[in-house]
């Protein structure tokens, strides 16, 4: 197991992960853990760099995963998009200019 996830352990933030932790709790955590002898300053700057970077990851994650079921659930749904709307007017637009073209002539 990484040293990180014993020091998440250590907080207790193991079974939840790391995103509802906050910079504050973080950092009140590595100076108590600075204090009590069991971190150098140095592992406590690359502790928080490593928590906030798996934060970050896990965030961008659950964002992927919340637009994918969005995309599907929108494409499940039928309903139409703005992109879909905006290539029917293009089509429809062409279509008249062609249409006026001809009842011209």
């Amino acid at each position: 197991m990484s040293e990180m996830s014993d020091m998440l352990k250590k907080m207790g933030l193991f079974g939840i992960g790391v995103i509802s932790l906050t910079q504050e709790k973080l950092d009140e955590f590595t100076q108590e853990m600075i204090k009590k002898g069991e971190m150098s300053r140095e592992e406590g700057k690359k502790f928080v760099r490593e928590v906030l970077s798996e934060k970050e990851k896990q965030v961008r994650e659950i964002e992927d995963k919340i637009n994918e079921k969005v995309k599907k659930t929108i494409e499940e749904s039928g309903v139409v998009m703005k992109s879909d709307l905006a290539a029917l007017e293009k089509k429809i637009e062409k279509l008249e200019k062609t249409i006026n073209s001809m009842s011209n002539k």
